[in-house]
């Protein structure tokens, strides 16, 4: 059984949903009352709004240059009578109270603020308006008023508060009968409702996280394989996208290094057999030169010196291409661009194979037109990528064979083409010719060279960005073709 967790993020998320969702309610409820009480309040100030003007008609037979207090009292004491929720209030024309239905003990303030009054008067009432009370109770309170006249002249103002202690009383007790108690249950069965309702929804939209954190879990513990399923394009969904294209990534690249290491042991398997034949030639002539010194004869001893110098030549080549394969691969050795005549360069290195050639009984052919523009590359690596190519295909063409160098221009490139009528490759052999230490199984001598002379080859055009391209017929020899960029002035 699945332990539960307290801090998980799915109860995080639900916390922080039901303290939201509290607040709301107490927010809603909160503003339902008040609004309800502006709504039955702003109701009652336009139902009677002409209460006051009424009250202001009652008192015209009681003006006379001056007022009876207890004669207005007996018209607020009816006043009250008739409507017990009310409190009526005589002002002058400064809102300095005059009389009031109430005792004056009882007054909190004895000036009334006769802007909202004048408001009210100036819309006839048919805008919501609030004055002060004048018991200091509450701040503001709903009200009617009219002008008061006395012989033919206003002299002040009736002012009536339409919600009196009574009126207050009274909706203590509305605010606490059965529908205001019916409503709050409402408001907490809905409360309760979207409580489960919205847990049930996180559970569901966390159920997704924690698919990803499994899945991550155990892509971290080492199963590569494990991918999120995307089902959707929102946040969720681009985040399990970016975690599969990044378990794309690392488990290409743990091939890559699984391969590379791979590639590492055989390279250093390669090696060791590579150096090793010539080192044990080098011992095994030597040894028999110094146990038979004084039987040897001079044609025996050069013979075995000329077989030691071989065996020589071959580890110093072998140890120089690796090396400088090793610099290609590390970028020690990078290219210095410089625009040279790539046809002089050909004539070049075609001269100095001829030697080697004629011994091979192969003939050297060069096909290019005299006015080809120059090539921006650096002339020493392109000078030792034509080198391989022309040993190469010297070493694998027959006797009576040839090894032909086309260059053609194609826009700004020059293609160089080097074509023998050697052996061919077999198909089998063709797509890993490039590879180092690949020697060909058919039709190849296995006793000659180390298999590095193509990698270097495409490692120089590589950090030139070119590329070499291999084709070969088993029955009419091979070519190698590769572009370099031409020199723009």
């Amino acid at each position: 059984m699945r332990r539960i967790s307290f801090k998980s993020l799915y109860w995080r998320i639900s916390a922080v949903f039901l303290l939201v969702l509290v607040l709301l309610g107490v927010a809603f409820n909160f503003l339902t009352l008040f609004s309800a009480e502006m709504y039955f309040q702003e109701g009652n100030q336009r139902l009677h709004r002409q209460f006051a003007s009424f009250i202001a008609e009652l008192l015209q037979p009681y003006t006379r240059d001056t007022l009876e207090h207890s004669e207005i009292m007996q018209v607020f004491e009816q006043v009250h009578k008739m409507n017990p929720s009310v409190e009526v209030y005589l002002l002058d024309e400064e809102g300095n109270i005059l009389s009031s239905s109430t005792t004056r003990e009882n007054l909190k303030l004895h000036r009334i603020d006769i802007q909202p009054i004048q408001k009210f008067l100036a819309v006839d009432g048919k805008q919501f308006t609030m004055g002060e009370d004048p018991k200091g109770i509450h701040k503001e309170k709903v009200f009617t008023a009219a002008p008061f006249i006395a012989n033919g002249k206003q002299v002040g103002y009736v002012y009536v508060i339409l919600g009196g202690e009574e009126y207050d009383s009274a909706l203590q007790f509305i605010q606490q009968n059965y529908i205001l108690r019916l409503a709050v249950r409402t408001l907490v069965i809905s409360m309760v409702a979207a409580t489960i309702i919205g847990l049930v929804s996180i559970g569901f939209l966390t159920r997704r996280l924690r698919k990803m954190t499994k899945a991550v879990t155990s892509f971290g513990s080492g199963d590569l394989s494990q991918r999120i399923p995307i089902v959707s394009d929102d946040e969720i969904g681009v985040a399990a996208r970016a975690f599969n294209q990044m378990a794309d990534t690392i488990q290409r690249h743990v091939g890559e290094l699984a391969a590379a290491d791979s590639l590492r042991r055989e390279l250093i398997a390669n090696v060791s057999h590579d150096l090793r034949t010539p080192l044990s030639s080098m011992q095994g002539y030597v040894e028999t030169v110094i146990l038979k010194d004084g039987s040897l004869t001079g044609e025996e001893r050069q013979q075995y010196l000329r077989t030691i110098l071989d065996s020589t030549i071959k580890l110093n080549k072998l140890v120089g291409e690796l090396f400088e394969l090793s610099k290609l691969d590390a970028k020690q050795t990078l290219p210095k661009p410089e625009p040279f005549s790539l046809t002089e360069l050909v004539q070049d290195v075609t001269q100095k194979f001829q030697p080697q050639a004629q011994k091979n009984g192969v003939r050297i052919e060069t096909k290019f037109d005299k006015d080809l523009p120059f090539v921006q590359a650096d002339i020493g690596m392109i000078e030792r990528v034509l080198q391989n190519l022309i040993e190469n295909a010297i070493k694998f063409t027959p006797e009576y064979g040839r090894v032909v160098l086309h260059i053609d221009r194609i826009d700004t490139k020059l293609k160089v083409k080097v074509t023998d009528t050697g052996c061919g490759i077999s198909k089998s052999d063709l797509p890993n010719i490039f590879d180092r230490f690949y020697r060909s199984s058919r039709n190849r001598p296995t006793s000659e060279g180390a298999g590095l002379g193509l990698a270097i080859v495409k490692k120089i055009l590589e950090l030139h960005g070119e590329s070499i391209i291999a084709h070969s017929d088993e029955t009419s020899g091979s070519t190698f073709t590769f572009t370099l960029s031409v020199f723009q002035n």
